[in-house]
């Protein structure tokens, strides 16, 4: 992997928090409603798919369902703009379903007390460079954080409530 601090990364855009040591291939800024930035995801290729971790803060405790969302567009209030999750291979949502999961289910992120939490995941059957499931498709594609934990089989969203957060995924450029 490419040695270089996300931190850095993560201090430029506005956070404040640790993140791996690893210079991402992608990265969003997750912002709510207002437009207030309440979190950042960093991706990168690793073994088997693309990792995905994600860096919180201000959102509601509790578990919250994460996902990979099929279009890149984050307009406010709702995130509609985002369309269903990314779902190149047509399967059922869920990571406990027998049909699934969706490139795009990603496991739930955790918020503390303070609203901060933390997400580090490798989606499967998703790639940062060319083909059927490549992230940066014609329309791009999305991060967004819903209100409510993800229960993992309900078709087509697991039942996670409305979308409180959302990033478009941009590549970084590479030195």
């Amino acid at each position: 992997m490419k040695r270089l601090g996300v931190l850095a990364l993560w201090l430029l855009i506005g956070g404040c928090a640790t993140l791996p040591y690893y210079r991402p291939d992608a990265t969003t800024q997750l912002k709510n409603a207002q437009g207030d930035v309440v979190g950042v995801a960093a991706l990168w290729e690793d073994e088997g798919g693309v990792r995905v971790f994600a860096d919180a803060r201000g959102l509601p405790p509790g578990q919250h369902g994460i996902h990979l969302h099929a279009v890149g567009k984050c307009k406010p209030p709702d995130f509609t703009g985002a369309a269903g999750h990314f779902n190149p291979e047509g399967k059922k949502h869920g990571l406990l379903s027998p049909q699934g999961p969706h490139a795009g289910d990603l496991a739930n992120l955790p918020v503390a007390a303070d609203g901060t939490g933390q997400l580090n995941y490798v989606a499967r059957g998703v790639t940062l460079g060319s083909g059927s499931g490549s992230l940066f498709d014609a329309d791009g594609t999305a991060v967004v954080i819903h209100a409510g934990p993800d229960d993992h089989k309900t078709d087509p969203a697991g039942n996670s409530g409305a979308r409180i957060a959302c990033g478009v995924i941009q590549k970084v450029s590479q030195p």
